[in-house]
């Protein structure tokens, strides 16, 4: 496989075409950004411990039935992913409140739900990604209802098996964002990443918080923190 120009650069990727019109070469960077790219800075190394990461716990995934973009990692920050349409819809799960749930319904963070919760944001930087619903996602043709559906059911599906996977490393999965994408023939699959730049982590015991917080709130120890989340999960 020969990598070709550079057809997109994002916050914290880089995509690249490839001679294979179904594969596509993603690279991972350093930068870091929060609240909408307003706050911008570097976590060194944190591209590929998102990389390594992210690869493998798509591949967890996979082997639970869940689909993923995710064919083969290259080196440290570069993967070979199937080339898909993203669905303009950032998918957040949460089964703790924190963050802008808290701030939104005016409750404390911490509060464990009886169940998790689910919610879309439109993927749209100039709007600063507007909380919708699934019927506005219908109207503004973002998915279909069938779409949807999937969606959500694959959702809830990386929650049973990502909640229980971090918990057996001492490990509470606060919420998490995901995007999806659909390969040529139409297919639904988990794409971009799941690290601690998308989900929140606190530890189970301190409920030390392991994640991309650490940047936002400047709590320090942001590198440690990616660290330490990547010798927990690569083992």
């Amino acid at each position: 496989m020969t990598v070709l120009e550079q057809i997109y650069e994002g916050k914290a990727k880089k995509v690249f075409k490839t001679d294979d019109p179904e594969l596509v070469l993603v690279s991972y960077k350093d930068d870091a950004t929060a609240f909408n790219g307003l706050k911008k800075g570097q976590i060194l190394g944190k591209g590929a411990i998102n990389n390594r990461v992210t690869n493998y716990l798509m591949q967890v995934l996979e082997k639970e039935g869940v689909p993923t973009h995710f064919v083969e990692e290259i080196n440290d920050r570069e993967t070979v992913v199937k080339k898909v349409s993203i669905v303009p819809l950032e998918v957040i799960i949460r089964n703790i409140s924190a963050g802008s749930f808290s701030k939104r319904c005016g409750v404390e963070e911490g509060i464990v739900f009886d169940e998790p919760t689910i919610e879309f944001s439109y993927k749209n930087d100039d709007l600063g990604d507007p909380l919708i619903n699934a019927y506005h996602a219908v109207a503004l043709k973002l998915a279909t209802w069938d779409e949807i559906e999937t969606i959500k059911k694959l959702a809830f599906r990386v929650n049973d098996v990502l909640k229980a996977f971090f918990k057996a490393v001492n490990v509470d999965l606060v919420d998490f964002k995901l995007e999806f994408g659909k390969t040529a023939d139409g297919t639904i699959v988990l794409a971009d990443e799941i690290s601690p730049d998308t989900c929140r982590f606190w530890d189970s015991t301190t409920h030390e918080k392991l994640d991309k917080d650490r940047f936002r709130r400047d709590l320090g120890g942001v590198e440690d923190a990616y660290a330490e989340m990547m010798r927990r999960i690569l083992g």
